[in-house]
């Protein structure tokens, strides 16, 4: 049911926009597909609008070439909905820790003249939520001069730091749109499975957890059930915690900060975890620049943070954004959690990868693919987890380094590994 709020038809919103604006659009669960396509419609009276965001989910339309008069991408994490237009020029990648991009709006190194985000219906109070992705959300609303709000009746209500008055809003459309789903846990293969059996096998009860995106994290929460006491405070939550919640396995009792509360500041998955996120008041879906400070992390007991990458080498610097030159994510809140892990009490950083990729390419290395971006540096490296076993870096020379992460890498790439550690280190 449309409550009785002065909604507008998508052009009458889309008219604040100008040419030479720069306009933050609503990533992740929440990018507002509708708007962005209406948008498009207007680009024969519109001239270099930048574009800001971070990952954005599905067509966007106006990454397309024949917009690039009109709108020009300038992200600060580089999703698939964007690579191709990343890598042919049309769109460009700021690098920046996660919890640094609400400085970049709030100082105006990249000032917000409009905010397109998706949330959910008011409620009685006149109180809409940024739903499932709050993370720099929040900062692009109070920062943006004017707010255009999608509202949609399948965006869950979440607590913490989304909510926002609707007096707040320039223009309020109403759409009704299905979100976007992806599965991680079906994807799961052995390989998958025995990194997670690994890694499980280093968490202690009582932990704090943050898991990083993909089908490593999710495997390695299928190994928990026996465990006790869990807490998370993470970046994101997927379909992965909901069995752990329900087994009384996840219920934060140990947290030192938000006790009781699953800390989040997006999510992502199906259908089911969304409807189990609404209105549920143990989620709290906080601000990017609060849930990703290394010294807020570090408050928590035992923080396990479990992160990938797409290559290391044999010192321990982690490729966690790039193929070479290519750029493929961004730098994200990999470091601010393997910082913050490092810094709790008892808590363990941790780099989790297949030893090869599924075309058979080696992913631990002796150097990294020339132009790739170090995200993680080989001071800040702790636990590097493949199928294979784990390797403990820290305190490690790079002889030791090199040795302990050859034990871990595929079979078939150990004797190239050790050739090149002879010739660089004079060693094996």
């Amino acid at each position: 049911m449309i409550h009785p709020y002065n909604y507008v038809s998508p052009k009458e919103a889309l008219s604040i926009i100008q040419s030479g604006m720069r306009v933050f659009m609503h990533g992740g669960v929440c990018t507002p597909l509708y708007m962005l396509h209406e948008l498009a419609k207007e680009s024969d009276r519109l001239e270099n609008v930048e574009l800001v965001s971070i990952t954005v989910k599905g067509d966007i339309e106006l990454d397309k070439a024949q917009y690039g008069k009109a709108f020009h991408i300038n992200s600060l994490f580089v999703s698939a909905a964007i690579r191709d237009a990343v890598a042919e020029g049309r769109a460009d990648f700021v690098p920046v820790f996660l919890s640094d991009i609400p400085d970049l709006f709030k100082n105006k190194v990249l000032e917000l003249d409009v905010a397109i985000v998706q949330v959910s219906p008011p409620d009685i109070h006149g109180y809409c939520s940024l739903g499932l992705s709050v993370d720099i959300a929040r900062a692009a609303v109070d920062s943006a001069k004017q707010i255009i709000a999608m509202v949609n009746p399948l965006m869950p209500r979440t607590h913490g730091d989304g909510m926002i008055h609707t007096d707040r809003f320039t223009k309020m459309v109403f759409h009704k749109a299905d979100l976007p789903e992806e599965s991680y846990t079906n994807k799961v293969g052995e390989t998958e499975r025995i990194i997670g059996r690994n890694i499980a096998n280093l968490i202690d009860d009582g932990s704090t957890l943050q898991m990083g995106i993909g089908t490593i994290p999710d495997a390695t929460l299928q190994y928990l059930g026996n465990h006790k006491d869990l807490g998370v405070h993470t970046e994101m939550l997927s379909d992965g915690i909901i069995d752990l919640v329900e087994k009384d396995v996840i219920n934060n009792k140990r947290k030192h900060i938000h006790p009781n509360k699953s800390v989040t500041s997006f999510a992502l998955g199906s259908r089911k975890l969304y409807d189990y996120i609404n209105d549920n008041p143990s989620f709290a879906f906080l601000d990017i620049d609060y849930v990703n400070d290394p010294h807020v992390i570090r408050r928590n007991p035992k923080v396990i943070a479990i992160n990938s990458a797409i290559e290391v080498d044999i010192t321990g610097q982690v490729c966690a954004d790039s193929i070479g030159t290519k750029q493929f994510s961004g730098i994200g809140g990999q470091m601010d959690f393997m910082r913050g892990a490092a810094l709790s009490a008892g808590g363990k950083p941790i780099i989790a990868l297949c030893s090869r990729t599924n075309k058979g390419i080696a992913r631990i290395v002796p150097h990294l693919k020339e132009g790739a971006g170090v995200v993680t540096t080989r001071g800040h490296v702790h636990y590097v987890v493949t199928e294979y076993g784990v390797a403990y870096l820290f305190g490690k020379n790079l002889r030791q380094r090199a040795k302990a992460l050859i034990e871990i890498a595929h079979p078939d790439d150990r004797e190239m590994l050790e050739k090149n550690c002879f010739e660089r280190f004079k060693m094996f």
